[in-house]
């Protein structure tokens, strides 16, 4: 399947003699999934972990045991790391970021500290993260991989990672000078640096097995403090 640029799917819309009309149609059923988002927003709770995306809303079924483990081991360094630093703000789970279309719950999420420093008690509603971490399951990979991969690119989100917890794969995307993402890393060992997060590196091995997450965890609680 050939995917088409924005350019290049303005360019054919505008080559249509029809494209008044198709741009009105769309138009209006842009509109009809504006209010059904504003009902989505209304209507979510916070028992629920639920995404809208394309004009659907996705209630998600529980995690199997190894995608919470994983997604636990990874936010308990990545937590640890910003808050001993003081550099921004990290969700995990259910904290939803809306971008222009769509809103999305990430597994892991970090925020900078200059956007975090606007968040307020009660705001449910996130802009879009520096870092975005999913935790593949079989509900979930075709969105992770598609529609998420390239919302998260096209609002220039600078890195996500992509973790396999079946497979205990990590792969790491960052954005290249073209805006686009670029495959850093993928692999099931070795060292993981991350450029969101500014000295934040850790072994893979760390976010699957137990007794190497908390190898990382002494070396993060013995740092010395960069102030």
């Amino acid at each position: 399947m050939i995917e088409l640029t924005d350019k290049q799917l303005i360019s054919n819309i505008l080559s249509l003699p029809n494209a008044p009309k198709i741009v009105n149609e769309i138009n209006i059923k842009l509109t009809e999934e504006q209010k059904k988002r504003e009902r989505f927003y209304n209507e979510i709770t916070e028992q629920e972990k639920a995404e809208f995306i394309n004009g659907e809303i996705i209630i998600h079924s529980p995690v199997k045991k190894e995608h919470n483990d994983v997604a636990t081991s990874l936010h308990q360094l990545i937590r640890l790391f910003v808050k001993k630093f003081k550099l921004g703000y990290v969700g995990f789970d259910k904290v939803m970021i809306s971008l222009s279309r769509n809103d999305y719950e990430p597994d892991i999420s970090f925020f900078s500290e200059e956007k975090s420093k606007e968040f307020k008690k009660g705001q449910s509603l996130f802009p879009a993260p520096d870092l975005a971490v999913e935790v593949l399951s079989k509900g979930t990979a075709k969105n992770d991989r598609g529609v998420k991969y390239n919302d998260y690119e096209a609002h220039e989100i600078f890195e996500y990672w992509i973790i396999d917890p079946n497979k205990e794969i990590l792969e790491q995307y960052r954005l290249n000078k073209k805006k686009e993402y670029e495959l850093i890393l993928k692999s099931k060992a070795g060292e993981i640096e991350c450029k969101a997060i500014k000295g934040f590196k850790i072994d893979i091995e760390s976010i699957f097995d137990d007794d190497k997450n908390l190898n990382e965890v002494e070396k993060i609680v013995n740092m010395k403090s960069k102030e």
